[in-house]
């Protein structure tokens, strides 16, 4: 699942994907963590393989939004059954409340257990497809 970021499908199959700008328009980079036909090998467990975005099914930026604790969050990444929230409320009175971590100035987030999250929904910006 993408949680926050680009993503692509080609050829029937969806990939984590990131947008590249070039002369001839927009392209994908495709990333398998395993072998695949025309994936090229760029660092251990990581494969790329460049297409146009015009040859992709689908290409979009993927954010998954949710709420904690009744404010409102994004979903940046899980990991053993946590999710890492970003807060969105844009209330530092709030932030401090729920007891989150600044990262930056009005850039709050903390780390949650995945069953405490409710309304869990992706937001979708398409870019073909």
């Amino acid at each position: 699942m993408t949680w926050y970021g680009y993503r692509a499908r080609w050829q029937g199959v969806e990939y984590a994907a990131v947008p590249e700008a070039r002369p001839d328009g927009l392209w994908m980079r495709l990333r398998s963590p395993v072998p695949a036909e025309g994936f090229e090998e760029v660092e251990p467990g990581g494969f790329v393989l460049p297409v146009p975005a015009t040859a992709c099914e689908e290409a979009a930026f993927v954010t998954t939004v949710c709420e904690w604790r009744g404010a409102p969050f994004v979903v940046l990444d899980e990991s053993d059954g946590e999710v890492w929230l970003e807060y969105t409320g844009g209330r530092v009175t709030v932030a401090r409340q729920l007891g989150l971590e600044r990262v930056e100035r009005g850039v709050h987030r903390c780390r949650v257990p995945r069953g405490e999250v409710g309304a869990l929904r992706e937001q979708v910006v398409s870019l073909v497809g």
